[in-house]
């Protein structure tokens, strides 16, 4: 799940930093740099720490867990076809020279087709995984991006940046981190909604 993080970290750093720029960029009368460090320490800005974020959001800790379930039961299974497929393999080359060269040429077709059949399920559970995480990726922007909306306009923050190790911002100072308090306000949010599932699901019974 690290990809996860990073295609958040891009996805939440483009959309904040477009509209940063696009706001406060003069593009007829750029300031020299020390300027726009004095101004910018004025802004009504913070940042989270995106790893930091996922790994204390308990809705991105329970579907990564499903979604590494759903991975090793996938391997398992692409494991017990690839070894039986390897069995037939050995035992046909133990045997092939008591066989006629037709029925050679038929095990021998057989084996292909079964390998172009494995090759074909491995691809296909790798797109399976890939569009799982792009849903989970898209849905965790979703809740964090609405979220952080709330809570900015809450506590009178213009911007929330995100930060960590890596990422093409090299400098936060902590006093401008929201991280607990987002992480805090999300896993109560999340809280609620199975609170509420939870509910609705006893009063159906």
């Amino acid at each position: 799940m690290k990809n996860i993080s990073l295609i958040l970290n891009i996805i939440l750093l483009i959309a904040v930093s477009f509209l940063y720029f696009n706001e406060f960029t003069d593009n007829d009368d750029k300031e020299e740099l020390s300027e726009a460090t004095s101004i910018t320490s004025d802004l009504p800005i913070a940042y989270i720490n995106i790893d930091t974020l996922l790994q204390h959001y308990d809705y991105y800790g329970e579907v990564s867990k499903k979604l590494d379930d759903r991975r090793d039961k996938l391997q398992v299974e692409y494991t017990r076809r690839a070894e039986a497929l390897q069995k037939q393999i050995g035992d046909y080359q133990r045997t092939y020279t008591n066989m006629t060269m037709a029925q050679a040429q038929a095990v021998e077709q057989d084996l292909g087709r079964k390998q172009q059949e494995l090759l074909q399920y491995q691809e296909t559970i790798r797109q399976e995984i890939l569009k799982e995480e792009a849903a989970i990726t898209q849905k965790l922007y979703d809740e964090v991006a609405q979220f952080l909306k709330t809570y900015g306009e809450e506590n009178g923050l213009k911007f929330v940046m995100t930060y960590s190790p890596g990422s093409t911002l090299m400098y936060a100072n902590e006093d401008l981190e929201i991280t607990s308090a987002v992480i805090e306000g999300l896993n109560a949010e999340y809280s609620d909604k199975d609170t509420i599932l939870l509910e609705d699901s006893t009063s159906a019974k």
